[in-house]
């Protein structure tokens, strides 16, 4: 399997009921743990917005200007599944990028040239207490209107640049070969504070091996070892 849908689609036939992403932030205790079907829940309701609402098209480029996570493994999936390219906020050929509170200052003023999507990483992916600056998308305002299913109009090939960093880049074929090759077997947990935007394969391997994505914010030392034992997981990233 070489794209995200046929990926995706595999393990909503095999596993729709297993936690996929569990995300935890250690400075606030917050925890969310979401099932293959209600992440891909949220995946279709975010490539629906990027592309029924939005207007982005098979091959635009998009940047995730998030911290870790768990909405920012929702917009990696719903980018593969359209078949946008994640690269970096520098990327000069841009037309979207989905930033938080944080960031939402830089990427603010530029939404008249480009496609803003804020997200205010509150529990439960609420919107934004205060009103955003004008042409912003609040996320938590505009996604719970979007449908549960998404079926992209102009489907992503396995040549399709999935991801662009540091590393390289990969198309999407590239990225689920090396995914599939991965270490993660048998149903793993992988514990990782990486961000899945910059590290992807800490997503995509799970998702192709049947495994899942526990992924820390803002790790604390001494509760990282509970967690990984809480979580039962079976591998970490950085190892």
């Amino acid at each position: 399997m070489t794209t995200f849908a046929a990926v995706l689609a595999q393990r909503l036939r095999q596993d729709p009921g297993k936690p996929l992403v569990t995300f935890y932030d250690h400075a606030t205790g917050e925890r969310v743990e979401l099932s293959t079907t209600t992440w891909a829940n949220w995946v279709a309701k975010a490539g629906s917005l990027l592309v029924d609402e939005l207007g982005l098209e098979r091959g635009d480029r998009i940047a995730v200007d998030l911290p870790p996570h768990w909405l920012g493994t929702v917009f990696l999936g719903a980018a593969w599944s359209a078949g946008l390219a994640v690269v970096p906020v520098d990327d000069d050929g841009l037309a979207a990028v989905v930033c938080g509170p944080d960031t939402l200052e830089r990427w603010g003023p530029q939404a008249a040239d480009l496609v803003v999507l804020a997200c205010a990483l509150l529990p439960l992916g609420v919107r934004f207490a205060e009103p955003l600056p004008a042409g912003v998308h609040d996320v938590g305002v505009e996604i719970w209107s979007q449908p549960d299913a998404f079926v992209a109009w102009d489907p992503a090939t396995p040549d399709d640049l999935a991801h662009a960093g540091p590393g390289g880049e990969l198309d999407q074929a590239a990225l689920w070969t090396a995914a599939a090759a991965g270490r993660l077997s048998g149903g793993g947990r992988l514990l990782s504070v990486a961000d899945p935007v910059a590290e992807p394969m800490t997503l995509s391997e799970p998702l192709a091996l049947g495994g899942s994505l526990v992924l820390v914010a803002r790790a604390e030392p001494q509760e990282l070892e509970a967690t990984y034992v809480a979580e039962h997981a079976t591998a970490r990233f950085p190892a």
